[in-house]
């Protein structure tokens, strides 16, 4: 992997797997790859923004996610979500996950497409100034806009 910093993951959050997350054939079902992202993305924005109390108030919506399985996980692998933002643009943010395990290799990728938005008049929004200060802070780097 490139070590830059925009390639660099400051969070990283283990997740524990559960006998039911593994499917008939033996490996982690590919559905629960998506519950491990969104406690990914739970815990990095409650890293970013420690002052937030309530969920609503992370004002973001997924707006498109992608997501590649390159390696299979098994019940007894240890297992680890990182989480980097990736850009901000005016109204969304871009952010790269990864599953690693204890074999040392990317499992699984995924991209998140996420768009501020306005719960009171159900409408998107601009990402603010406080949420682009509070990642750019976190991650150690300044965003340029994408337009």
């Amino acid at each position: 992997m490139n070590t830059t910093d925009e390639n660099v993951f400051r969070h990283t959050l283990p997740v524990q797997l559960r006998f039911n997350d593994i499917d008939g054939l033996g490996h982690l079902n590919n559905s629960v790859y998506f519950s491990f992202y969104d406690l990914g993305k739970l815990h990095y924005f409650e890293s970013i923004r420690p002052d937030m109390r309530e969920i609503k108030e992370i004002d973001l919506v997924v707006a498109n996610v992608n997501a590649n399985f390159l390696a299979p996980i098994f019940l007894h692998d240890d297992v680890v979500v990182q989480t980097r933002t990736a850009a901000i643009g005016n109204k969304s943010i871009k952010l790269f996950q990864q599953i690693m395990t204890n074999r040392r290799i990317v499992n699984a990728t995924c991209e998140t497409i996420l768009v501020g938005f306005d719960f009171k008049t159900g409408t998107t929004k601009p990402i603010s100034a406080e949420w682009r200060q509070a990642i750019e802070a976190y991650e150690s780097r300044t965003f340029e806009k994408e337009k």
